[in-house]
C-alpha cells in the first residue's frame, strides 16, 4: 500500500523519487518504508536519526513544506542524502499523521519544476500524506486487534470451516462421515 502511495505520488509530481518513512519511536529514527524512484532497490530499511534533515523537521513540526534549493535550506542533511546515493535539488514533505502522533514522513524528490511552489501541489501530497497514515492507521489496529484476540478453541466455528474444506477433498464416503461429524460438533457446541 504504501508503495503504491509513493509510485502515485511520484508520477503525479513527475519526480525522481519519492519515499515514505516510518517512524520508529522506540529507537527514534526514521526508516525508509517505501520508495520509488532513485534508490528503490537498496532503501528499504534503512535509518536515520528522527532528528536529522528536513524530514527530521517535519517530523518536529507535524508541517508539510517545500524546498526549492535544499542547499540553501539549513535543516537538509546533505550527509544523510549521500548516504543514500542521491542528493536532491528540491523536494516536498509532509507528515503521515494520525490525530497528534506522527507516523512518519511522505517526501517527493526533484519534482516537476512547475509544481514547485504551487499551494495546489502542497496540498496534493498533503492528501497523499493523509491517506498513507490512514492505511497505515488501519493496518497497527489489525495487528493490535490479531495480537490481543485468544486463539480460537478448538470446535470454534472458524475451526469447523477449516475442518469443512479439508473434508472436501477427501473421497466421497469418507467426506459424508465428515460432514457429519462436523454438523454433530455443530449442534454440540450450539
Amino acid at each position: 500500500m504504501l508503495r503504491s502511495v509513493v509510485e502515485v505520488a511520484r508520477a503525479i509530481f513527475e519526480a525522481q523519487a519519492g519515499s515514505i518513512f516510518l517512524l520508529d519511536e522506540e529507537r527514534d529514527e526514521l526508516v525508509f518504508a517505501a520508495v520509488s524512484g532513485r534508490g528503490e532497490d537498496f532503501l528499504v530499511g534503512r535509518r536515520f536519526p528522527a532528528s536529522k534533515g528536513i524530514a527530521g523537521w517535519v517530523v518536529r513540526s507535524r508541517q508539510p513544506i517545500t524546498v526549492d534549493d535544499v542547499s540553501r535550506q539549513g535543516a537538509f542533511a546533505h550527509d544523510v542524502a549521500e548516504a543514500t546515493q542521491y542528493v536532491p535539488t528540491a523536494l516536498m514533505a509532509a507528515p503521515l499523521l494520525c490525530g497528534e502522533r506522527v507516523l512518519g514522513v511522505l517526501e517527493v524528490l526533484d519534482r516537476n519544476p512547475a509544481m514547485r511552489t504551487s499551494l495546489a501541489g502542497m496540498d496534493l501530497l498533503a492528501l497523499f500524506a493523509g491517506q498513507a497514515a490512514l492505511a497505515l492507521e488501519l493496518t497497527e489496529r489489525h495487528r493490535d486487534r490479531a495480537r490481543t484476540a485468544a486463539p480460537a478453541p478448538p470446535g470454534h466455528p472458524a475451526h469447523l470451516a477449516e475442518l469443512s474444506a479439508v473434508l472436501g477433498g477427501l473421497p466421497d464416503e469418507r467426506t459424508d462421515a465428515g460432514r457429519r461429524l462436523v454438523d454433530a460438533l455443530r449442534d454440540i457446541l450450539a
